[in-house]
Parts: C-alpha cells; structure tokens; sequence
C-alpha cells in the first residue's frame, strides 16, 4: 500500500497543527476573554502592579507580551516548517540539525503543555510531534 502524502506534506501538516495553535492563541490574546482571568478583580491588579526586574511595564502588559511572542513563535514553526515541507523537503530531510531543531522544540511544546497548559495545546502538540516523526521516519524509509 502507498502512502497518500509524501514526507514533507506530512511535515507540512505537523507544521499546520502548531501554526493553527499559534494563529488561535494570538488571536485570543488580543481578543475575548478567553486568556483573560475569570476574576476581574485579578485582572485589575496585574494592571497596577509591576513585576520586580522592571517598573516600566506592568503584569498586564508582561501578560500580553508573553503571549502574543509566545504565539508568534509557534506561528513561525508552523510557517518555517511548513516551508521546509512544501518547498525544500531535500534540504529539511538531509539536514539532522534541523530535523532535531523541530523535534526537539516539539518536544519542548509537549512537556510545557503537559506540565502547564490544559489538554487542547496538549492534544495539538502531541498530534503535530506524531506527525513530525511519522514524516521524518516515512523519509528514511523512502
């Protein structure tokens, strides 16, 4: 039996599922209330308070800063990698120290979701990581 996609469009669509992920989580940051405290009065004081490396931000500002970079970095592992599959799947394939970047940054993402997050980010991750190393192993084989 065949198999339906080649290597790097599976590679392509690990990279989907992280950049899909970072798509929805800058959105929600800058929009709704899906990343914001169910407690008002919470919100409202990492408004007033400033973390102790600086007095020139606040909680708040920090809180959007972080996801909103926290987002774009994962936008820019699904854009790079899905790249790499779509459009250099030779160069991605014979270079370990990239293939090992993206694993291990999968990696990475599966152990911060599972210490950290809740089980959406974490299903995501861990589809996107199966998706990776079904595309890297389908390569070798090849």
């Amino acid at each position: 039996m065949s198999n339906p996609l080649s290597p790097g469009q599976w590679l392509a669509c690990s990279a989907a599922v992280v950049g899909v992920l970072g798509a929805l989580h800058l959105t929600y940051t800058f929009s709704g209330k899906k990343l914001r405290p169910r407690d008002t009065h919470l919100e409202r004081q990492m408004q007033l308070v400033s973390p102790e490396i600086s007095r020139y931000t606040t909680m708040w500002r920090a809180w959007l800063g972080f996801n909103a970079s926290h987002s774009l970095g994962a936008l820019l592992f699904g854009l790079l990698f899905g790249w790499f599959g779509l459009a250099q799947p030779e160069l991605f394939f014979h270079s370990p120290f990239i293939i090992a970047v993206g694993f291990f940054t999968l990696v990475g993402y599966v152990l911060l979701a599972k210490e950290y997050w809740f089980w959406i980010p974490l299903t995501g991750v861990s589809i996107s990581l199966v998706l990776y190393c079904w595309a890297v192993l389908a390569a070798w084989l090849a």
